[in-house]
């Protein structure tokens, strides 16, 4: 039987980033044009310092409305999640993929040697499952 594929498999190397000191409006028209639903943040020497997901935007940009502010007057730091999970290339999939249900994050950088090296996402891992469970499949004795 194979054995379940490694998150290098299936993560998105060189992935987008975002400074964390990039203004948030600016971040919003990254992630629109780009379709992402979230990335990683970086602080000046590239390393991971939080992730940005769509939810973070629409939770800070509802906040500043609410409280007669100005979204164009917010930075990524202020609306980022700064308690990342990241994972290794060599990490189980089916690892990462029970901590993502367990803390609810749908995304992971990627980290090896200290570096970002990846990003991996839900929807990177779905995929990821399917392969195993079609090669599964296919190899199963008639």
């Amino acid at each position: 039987m194979p054995q379940p594929t490694q998150i290098a498999d299936c993560m998105r190397r060189k992935p987008l980033t975002i400074h964390r000191d990039a203004n948030l409006v600016q971040a919003i028209e990254t992630l629109v044009e780009y379709k992402l639903t979230g990335v990683t943040v970086v602080d000046d020497h590239g390393r991971p310092v939080g992730v940005l997901s769509e939810l973070d935007c629409i939770e800070a940009v509802l906040a500043a409305i609410y409280n007669d502010g100005d979204p164009e007057m917010s930075f990524v730091h202020e609306a980022m999640t700064a308690d990342i999970n990241d994972c290794r290339p060599g990490d189980n999939i089916v690892e990462v993929a029970q901590d993502m249900l367990r803390t609810k994050q749908r995304r992971r950088p990627v980290i090896e040697d200290g570096e970002l090296v990846g990003q991996v996402s839900s929807s990177n891992i779905l995929w990821a499952l399917m392969e195993h469970s079609r090669r599964k499949l296919i190899k199963r004795p008639a």
